[in-house]
C-alpha cells in the first residue's frame, strides 16, 4: 500500500483535515451518548426483573431494530445527503434518551426496550451514513488511517462511555444519566451542522424513493453477488458476532454484577472498560502491523480465532485474579478490533461511492442477526440453568474458534467483471 505508515498519521489527518477532524470528533460525541445510557438500562433490568435472559432480550432488541432498517438505511444513505442523515438521528435521539427517564418499575420495560430499540436503529443509520461518507472526506492515502481511527474512536466511545456512565449511575442515579446522555446527541448535532460532506449518487437512482427502493436495493444485493471476494467479506463481522454477541453482550455484563468491591453499574463499566480498550487497540495495531492489504482477507479470520482463544482463557481465569481477567478481555477484542477495521477498509475499497451505503447496509444487517441469535441464546441458557457463568464463556469462545476456522479457510477468487452490474 502506499498510505503514509508514519506514527503521526492520525495527528496529521485531525490536524489537517478540518473537515475529518469536526466530523470524526461529532462521531466520537454521539457514540460516547449511545453507549453511556447502556449501563443504566442493564441496571433497571436487574433492579425490576433479576433477569438474565432480559439482559440478552434488551441486546437482542437493541440490534434487530439496528439490522430491520439497515437495508432501507443503506439506500438512504446513497441517496439522501448522508450528513443531514446524521443530524436527523442524532436530534431524534434527544429525546428518547429523555424518555427513559420515566420508566419507573417493571411494568415500563416492555416501552423502554422500544426507545432502546429505537435509537439503536437511529445509531444504525448514523453509522451507515458515516462509514460511507469517510473515503469522500480523506484522500485514498490515508483511508486506512481514517478507518483506524474510526474503530479506534468507536472503541474509546465504548471505553469511556460505559464507564464513566457506571460511574454516574453509582453516583448519582440513572434520571441524570440519561440527561447527560440526551446532552452528548445535542453537541454532535451541533459539530455537524456548518460541515460539507461531498456525495456522488448514482444517476440511475431516480424518482420516488419509497417506489424505486426495492429495485435500487436489489442492485445493491447484486453488486455483492457480482464479486465472491466481497461476498466473503461482509460475512467477517458476523462470523465475531455470532458467538461475540453472547460474550460481550450477556456474560460480560454477569461478570461484571459478579465482582463483590463495587457495585453492579460500576462493575458493568469495568468490563465495558477492558472490552472498550481492546478494540481501540485493536484497529492501530492492525494498521501498523498489517501493511500487506493482499493479506488482509485471511487476517480478518484468523484474527475471530484469536479472539475466541483469549476468551477460552477468560472463561478459565474467573476464579483467579480480576486484573489478568480484565487484561484477557481486553486481548480477545484488541483481536476483534483488527478484525473490524481490515474487513471495513477492503469493502470500503472494493465498492464505488454510489453503491457503498447498500453495501454497508448487507454487512451491518448481517453482523446484527447474528449478535440477535448469540445473544438471546445466551440469556435463555443462563437463565434456564442450562449454563453457568464459566460455562457460556468457554462454550461460545468455543464456538467463536470455529466460526473463524470456517471463514479463514473460505477463500473464493476474485472475478475481474466483480464490479460490472448487470440490471
Amino acid at each position: 500500500m502506499s498510505e503514509n505508515m508514519g506514527e503521526n498519521a492520525y495527528y496529521r489527518l485531525v490536524r489537517e483535515n478540518r473537515t475529518y477532524r469536526r466530523f470524526w470528533l461529532a462521531a466520537f460525541i454521539s457514540k460516547f451518548g449511545e453507549w453511556f445510557n447502556t449501563i443504566a438500562l442493564f441496571l433497571i433490568i436487574l433492579e425490576y426483573t433479576d433477569s438474565e435472559l432480559l439482559l440478552g432480550v434488551l441486546m437482542a432488541v437493541r440490534m434487530g431494530c439496528f439490522a430491520l432498517m439497515q437495508p432501507f438505511f443503506g439506500l438512504l444513505a446513497d441517496r439522501a445527503n448522508r450528513k443531514k442523515l446524521m443530524i436527523a438521528t442524532n436530534v431524534l435521539q434527544i429525546f428518547l434518551a429523555l424518555a427513559f427517564i420515566a420508566v419507573d418499575g417493571p411494568e415500563d420495560i416492555w416501552w423502554m426496550f422500544l426507545c432502546s430499540g429505537a435509537m439503536m436503529a437511529l445509531h444504525g443509520l448514523y453509522v451507515t451514513a458515516e462509514r460511507a461518507a469517510i473515503p469522500n472526506i480523506v484522500n485514498s492515502e490515508d483511508l486506512t488511517t481514517a478507518n483506524a481511527l474510526d474503530s479506534a474512536t468507536w472503541s474509546t466511545a465504548l471505553c469511556l462511555g460505559a464507564f464513566v456512565g457506571g460511574l454516574v449511575v453509582s453516583e448519582y442515579g440513572v434520571t441524570v444519566a440519561f440527561i447527560i446522555d440526551s446532552i452528548t446527541f445535542l453537541i454532535g448535532t451541533v459539530i455537524l451542522l456548518p460541515l460539507t460532506v461531498p456525495q456522488t449518487y448514482d444517476k440511475a437512482s431516480s424518482g420516488s424513493i419509497i417506489t424505486s427502493s426495492l429495485k435500487d436495493m436489489w442492485i445493491g444485493q447484486k453488486r455483492i453477488q457480482s464479486d465472491p471476494r466481497l461476498f466473503r467479506i461482509i460475512f467477517a463481522k458476523t462470523s465475531w458476532n455470532i458467538a461475540g454477541g453472547g460474550l460481550a453482550g450477556v456474560f460480560l455484563v454477569l461478570a461484571g454484577n459478579d465482582i463483590d468491591f463495587v457495585g453492579a453499574a460500576l462493575g458493568f463499566g469495568i468490563f465495558f472498560f477492558a472490552r472498550g480498550v481492546g478494540t481501540g487497540i485493536g484497529p492501530i495495531l492492525a494498521r501498523r502491523l498489517f501493511k500487506d492489504s493482499e493479506k488482509w482477507p485471511r487476517l480478518v479470520g484468523i484474527l475471530i480465532v484469536v479472539s475466541g482463544l483469549f476468551y477460552v482463557l477468560v472463561g478459565l481465569s474467573l476464579d483467579g485474579p480480576i486484573l489478568l481477567t480484565l487484561m484477557l478481555v481486553t486481548l480477545a477484542h484488541t483481536a476483534s478490533g483488527g478484525n473490524w477495521v481490515l474487513s471495513t477498509v477492503l469493502t470500503q475499497q472494493w465498492v464505488e461511492d454510489e453503491m457503498r451505503g447498500r453495501v454497508f447496509s448487507t454487512d451491518m444487517l448481517l453482523l446484527s442477526i447474528g449478535q440477535v441469535i448469540s445473544t438471546i441464546s445466551a440469556g435463555f441458557l443462563v437463565e434456564n440453568g442450562f449454563v453457568n457463568l464459566q460455562q457460556g464463556i468457554l462454550a461460545y469462545a468455543c464456538l467463536m474458534v470455529l466460526s473463524g476456522c470456517v471463514f479463514t479457510v473460505w477463500n473464493p477468487k476474485h472475478t475481474t467483471h466483480a464490479h460490472k452490474l448487470v440490471e
